[in-house]
């Protein structure tokens, strides 16, 4: 079995010194096969920053067919937060909502061609005085009501395909999410440890893992 991570800045890790939830989902599974050598599980981060759906498209098939080592393999998912940018100037979004619900089902399609077990992350809420605008990108801004909207989307398609989807804005909402970021939109350590327990958590109660 192997597990295929896509995404942007928050599946890299940004901001974790420890490397991001991809890197403790890689090792929690590392540490399984210290205790059991028939277990094996590599993980690979595919996550590159700044990533919007439109970007991981045109990279998805190339980079699954670099790997495709293990006869089983898990796919996660999760962009969607560089789509929801809105142009301060403009009020234009990044991404149109219509072609982002294109992307995604395009997505899903092509998942569905090297694995049956697909599994999109949901979007993290944003701190917006920190986040409009957006230091590093000063004509946009991240907002939380269309954040919303682009989960809503990936939220809706993942269950009418019938691939899993891990609600991380219901969970971040539920708590002071403020302080689960580091700069009002990535993830600081601790943020990362609650996205990686969530999807350790979604993975050994659906059997993946």
């Amino acid at each position: 079995m192997e597990i295929l991570v896509f995404g942007a800045s928050i599946a890299t890790g940004y901001n974790d010194n420890e490397g991001g939830w991809v890197a403790k989902l890689k090792k929690y599974l590392e540490g399984k096969y210290s205790q059991d050598e028939n277990y094996y599980c590599p993980v690979y981060n595919l996550g590159i920053p700044g990533n919007t759906t439109r970007d991981v498209l045109k990279r998805f098939e190339f980079e699954i067919r670099q790997r495709l080592h293990e006869s089983r393999r898990i796919i996660i998912i999760e962009v969607g937060l560089n789509d929801s940018q809105i142009d301060i100037e403009s009020k234009t979004l990044e991404i149109t909502l219509n072609e982002f619900s294109k992307n995604i089902l395009q997505l899903i399609k092509l998942a569905k061609k090297y694995s049956s077990e697909i599994i999109f992350l949901g979007l993290t809420p944003v701190d917006e005085p920190k986040t409009d605008p957006i230091p590093w990108k000063p004509g946009s801004a991240y907002k939380n009501e269309e954040i919303k909207q682009f989960d809503r989307i990936i939220k809706d398609l993942s269950r009418e395909n019938y691939v899993g989807f891990v609600n991380i804005l219901k969970v971040f909402n539920q708590q002071s999410y403020k302080k689960l970021l580091e700069d009002g939109v990535h993830p600081n350590s601790k943020g990362h440890e609650k996205i990686f327990y969530l999807v350790k958590t979604f993975l050994e109660k659906n059997n993946n893992i």
